[in-house]
């Protein structure tokens, strides 16, 4: 039995490496200026509810606005906003939490990038 873990156990490290390279290849340094395209991948969520026109979530039912095409500054300022709380907003102020400041000038970057 512990032969076949010992053995799982290195074949999931094995598999997971080439992803965890991939990762870190496509991250932006940290101090480094703005990544679009890693602001492209850290977005992919957010299209479920920004993507869409005229979209209201139920609950709290708030409108939930287009980003595209936005300024960085105003970006910027809206995520930080929701990750100190001074914006309120349950699923922003989580999704603003898990994001370091070059992740949200990132973002930004990749956002403003849009029409």
């Amino acid at each position: 039995m512990r032969p076949l873990t010992i053995a799982a156990c290195l074949a999931l490290t094995l598999a997971a490496a080439p992803v965890a390279a991939q990762d870190a290849a496509t991250a932006a340094p940290t101090g480094s200026a703005a990544s679009v395209e890693h602001g492209y991948q850290l977005t992919y969520t957010c299209q479920g509810c920004h993507g869409i026109d005229g979209y209201k979530n139920a609950y709290p039912n708030y409108h939930v606005p287009k980003l595209g095409g936005q300024s960085v500054d105003y970006l910027v300022n809206a995520l930080t906003a929701y990750q100190d709380g001074s914006r309120k907003h349950p699923t922003m102020r989580a999704q603003a939490q898990s994001f370091s400041e070059q992740d949200i000038a990132d973002i930004a970057a990749f956002l403003s990038t849009l029409k």
